[in-house]
């Protein structure tokens, strides 16, 4: 096969730009959706034309995605487009246009999310603790406003306030319920997205409760539900303390000593949460 000067001098950029450890990465990326695909990936999305096998297949589509995502760190399709354009076609010579691949990432959006769910359980590390959940949320921002209403992706965004960062915004939240892990990040067990208006404690009980049976839950005094957490429910939530409407000051009193060393307890088991949260938004800039 002849192969153009362009194609030469694209490759030649891509060995100078992107080292040899990348280039592996590349090809072990490849294979590994390939397998996920032929075994999983190619059920949750099916073409009902004639053009059943595309040149440029489902599983080339993911690899460029995610490969630029994680290795070269480009988040927007039109920069992820581009960066293959320039650097890639020598791997990926059929690459079609920047509308056409768009599209195709776009409706591979359930394949991405049986994807994320097959890695999470094939990667899980074994120190990850079985019986003990972080959970907690992050706002995605597309508008950064208390007055002006947002105009991106409308029909899943809305209004809502974050009172970590004491801001009104419009956009989603990202709900997170993580397994332990001894001193690192927690393991996301259950990823979901609402729209900023959603309670936190809502999404918990609609989205989350059915796969947290027997678990205990570790959240913040949003999540504080005693008529929900009680000992007929078959989980067991632990969040810091909160002031009892109309109790007694002496009572008060008397039990703040242990209610504040509970609350600092509680406290420091879900800091690392947080702190999933910052790298999660450092490596994806997802609240951008």
């Amino acid at each position: 096969m002849k192969i153009s000067k362009l194609e030469e001098r694209n490759h030649s950029f891509f060995l100078i730009i992107i080292p040899k450890k990348k280039e592996l990465k590349l090809v072990s990326l490849y294979m590994y959706i390939c397998d996920v695909y032929k075994n999983s990936l190619q059920y949750y999305f099916q073409r009902f034309s004639n053009n059943t096998v595309p040149v440029f297949t489902d599983e080339k589509v993911l690899t460029v995605y995610l490969f630029c995502g994680a290795y070269q760190r480009y988040f927007s399709i039109k920069e992820i487009h581009t960066f293959a354009k320039e650097y890639l076609l020598s791997w990926f010579p059929k690459l079609p246009s920047y509308r056409t691949f768009n599209v195709r990432l776009n409706m591979l959006s359930e394949a991405l999310r049986v994807l994320v769910k097959t890695m999470t359980d094939s990667f899980r590390p074994d120190d990850c603790d079985a019986m003990l959940f972080i959970v907690d949320s992050m706002p995605i921002v597309t508008c950064k406003s208390k007055n002006i209403e947002g105009k991106v992706a409308k029909e899943i965004t809305s209004k809502g306030y974050c009172s970590t960062k004491n801001m009104y915004y419009y956009g989603m939240k990202l709900h997170l319920v993580g397994q332990k892990r001894k001193r690192a990040l927690p393991f996301p067990e259950i990823i979901t997205l609402t729209d900023a208006a959603k309670n936190d404690l809502t999404a918990l009980k609609r989205e989350c409760m059915s796969h947290l049976n027997g678990k205990t839950i570790l959240g913040d005094k949003i999540y504080s539900d005693f008529t929900f957490f009680n000992d007929a429910c078959p989980k067991k939530m632990l969040t810091p303390c909160k002031k009892v409407k109309g109790e007694a000051e002496i009572i008060t009193q008397r039990e703040k000593a242990t209610r504040d060393l509970f609350s600092t307890a509680v406290s420091k088991v879900r800091q690392p949460i947080e702190s999933f949260f910052n790298w999660l938004n450092e490596k994806t800039e997802i609240q951008r």
